[in-house]
């Protein structure tokens, strides 16, 4: 069983990691194990802090990690 998370900093990085290509809302949730109120809650500050580039296309939605972001991967991979 792989272990939990409890801190924000590992969702955040998780989400960064995943999101190097652009990935959809459904696939970020499913991929990171959360609710949709907490996902949406996560992409959103993390597009607001600029780590996240949200790219729509019609009805479809995708979130990019950043240059910002690869910042924040780097300094989350020393910590693992």
């Amino acid at each position: 069983m792989a272990e939990r998370r409890s801190k924000w900093y590992e969702i955040y990085g998780e989400i960064l990691t995943f999101c190097k290509t652009g990935k959809s809302f459904t696939g970020i949730i499913n991929r990171c194990d959360l609710n949709s109120k907490t996902g949406q809650e996560y992409l959103e500050f993390l597009a607001g802090k600029g780590y996240l580039a949200v790219t729509k296309e019609g009805e479809k939605t995708t979130y990019t990690a950043t240059e910002k972001a690869a910042e924040y991967v780097a300094l989350f991979s020393l910590l693992y």
